[in-house]
């Protein structure tokens, strides 16, 4: 599938890009190709579905779990409430800060 000139300078307007012209027929070459790859690949076979046993790969079942830490975060937190880390507020101006 072929990428005109027109189909370049579009993209670039719309992706707020300057593009040259030996930057235009570069791209425009690479484009193509990346587009003629892409309809190869619809022309595969959309049948096999990997059941067939031999060459399927299996991927084992997505849990969600908690990360086995080495160190709890309890045990060198300084302070947390209900699972979460305490930080102490920003501090304000000392006082008579204000006054110099």
């Amino acid at each position: 599938m072929p990428v005109s000139r027109a189909d370049i300078q579009r993209i670039a307007e719309l992706a707020e890009l300057a593009v040259d012209d030996g930057t235009a027929t570069e791209l425009e070459q690479q484009l193509s190709r990346i587009l003629d790859y892409v309809a190869q690949l619809r022309e595969l076979p959309r049948e096999a579905d990997g059941d067939d046993g031999a060459d399927s790969v299996r991927l084992r079942k997505d849990e969600v779990r908690p990360d086995a830490l080495q160190i709890p975060p309890a045990e060198f937190a300084p302070a947390m409430k209900q699972g979460l880390f305490l930080v102490p507020r920003i501090a304000e101006l000392a006082p008579g800060a204000a006054d110099e």
